[in-house]
């Protein structure tokens, strides 16, 4: 995205998860919050109106002016502001708008994006391939795998690299951290799979960095040293922070207003 007003310096980041939504207000010159970060367990009928629900107490408890941006980030792909499909919540968000969803329920006009790539913006901004140029590739190990794409600055936004077929599998079935855990694999088996599983990604894109993040990231000396690939391999640094700063960081007036309120395009850094 380009921009004609100049980039705020505060931006508000939102991060809905399947058990938290989580806040914070961040300085876009550093990437660090200011303040404390809130936090509110996801509705256990976590349906879009109740979150939504969730969005303004958290803005009303930061006490975020009118004039700070804000940026969500949803466990989901968001496709021209609207969301597709979603896995970790309520199903009745398929199909939602949700930057209608969102101006309706808080009163403003908000950015909405996929949380692996607000972690990836994080990223590429503030974290682990800062000032990298070239094709940079974030992946999140969790239960399933995240990913985020960001190419000479700019977001390829909704990749779903975890669900590549490799093998006859979906990826994320096999390398994932979740399923290091669940099948109790030594670190020496599960570095086997995501051997095969970052080949395969490297194979495709020929990225100029690889960016691991998720929780399994701490301990990234037991696995990340295993893997044999031609493209440098480093552990995030945001880790979880990084959606709500990746999320901030998208909120600003890089985008005219009417094109920020659509959620929509991609991201530039």
């Amino acid at each position: 995205m380009t921009s004609t007003a100049p980039a705020a310096s505060v931006a508000c980041g939102i991060d809905i998860g399947g058990s938290g939504v989580k806040s914070a207000l961040v300085d876009l010159a550093t990437g660090t919050f200011i303040g404390e970060r809130v936090r509110i367990d996801t509705p256990e009928e976590s349906t879009p109106a109740a979150v939504a629900e969730v969005c303004r107490e958290l803005l009303e408890q930061l006490e975020v002016g009118d004039d700070v941006p804000v940026g969500v980030a949803l466990p989901a792909p968001i496709v021209h502001g609207t969301v597709p499909f979603m896995a970790n919540l309520d199903k009745s968000w398929t199909g939602v708008n949700l930057t209608e969803l969102m101006r309706e329920h808080l009163g403003r006009p908000v950015t909405g994006l996929n949380d692996a790539d607000a972690a990836g913006l994080a990223e590429v901004a503030f974290g682990a391939a800062k000032d990298v140029p070239g094709t940079i590739i974030v992946t999140t190990l969790g239960t399933g795998i995240g990913s985020a794409v960001i190419v000479d600055g700019t977001l390829v936004p909704n990749t779903e690299l975890g669900h590549l077929e490799i093998d006859g599998y979906d990826a994320e079935s096999r390398a994932s951290a979740g399923q290091r855990t669940a099948q109790d694999l030594s670190w020496k088996k599960w570095a086997k799979r995501l051997q095969r599983y970052y080949a395969h990604v490297e194979m495709l894109f020929s990225p100029d960095l690889f960016v691991v993040g998720g929780g399994v990231s701490r301990k990234h000396e037991k696995y990340l040293p295993l893997l044999d690939l031609k493209t440098p391999i480093v552990p995030a640094q945001l880790l979880n922070t990084a959606g709500i700063v990746g999320a901030a960081y998208q909120a600003p007036e890089r985008a005219p207003p009417d094109e920020a309120a659509s959620g929509a395009g991609a991201g530039r850094c």
